[in-house]
């Protein structure tokens, strides 16, 4: 892996361990070598991540729409990509990303989130999709994608997508050893 997606919170929660977090990992991501794609702002996770990273030497490539240039005070420190849409930035992240890295973070990130489970279940990318659960942030979450598959609204081959681990070192080592699941479009029709 190259370069990670990064997806996460533009917010600072009160709680100061999730912003300890997030330059946790932008400073573990580049000691490895691994290149950050990320909201291109300057606040919250994002932010932190970002400077994190790029103290420690890393690769960041901010992607940030037009609109929130101002409001989400864009990161000049960094390869900065201004975009058009929000369309256009999510499909950025994943041309120049070898996988997604989601952190704690609201309904934008949740938004992003999804996006690459339902691409990965499509073939729109086969590339790996992780969250770190980290103080336990997306127990529920990961409780409901669990409730989803038994329903029956997540298949057999694809309810392994969302890869998820409370520890950065175990969810990379699970991202560098993904394999793609069979997608929709290959599967048997019938049998949707």
């Amino acid at each position: 892996m190259k370069r990670l997606a990064v997806y996460c919170g533009s917010a600072t929660p009160a709680d100061p361990r999730y912003m300890e977090l997030a330059r946790e990992v932008g400073s573990t991501l580049a000691q490895q070598g691994i290149g950050v794609v990320y909201g291109g702002g300057r606040l919250g996770l994002m932010g932190a991540i970002a400077s994190s990273a790029l103290e420690a030497g890393g690769e960041v490539i901010g992607v940030i729409p037009e609109a929130l240039v101002r409001g989400e005070v864009a990161n000049h420190d960094c390869q900065l990509t201004v975009v058009k849409t929000m369309h256009e930035r999510k499909a950025a992240f994943t041309d120049l990303s070898d996988g997604f890295l989601v952190l704690p973070g609201g309904v934008g990130t949740m938004d992003e989130l999804w996006e690459a489970v339902s691409w990965a279940q499509l073939g729109y990318h086969a590339k790996p999709v992780g969250i770190l659960n980290a103080l336990g942030f997306y127990d529920g979450l990961l409780a409901f994608n669990r409730h989803m598959a038994e329903v029956g609204f997540v298949r057999p081959a694809h309810q392994g997508i969302i890869l998820a681990e409370a520890e950065l070192s175990l969810l990379l080592e699970r991202m560098r050893a993904h394999e793609p699941p069979r997608t929709i479009v290959a599967m048997d029709p019938t049998t949707l």
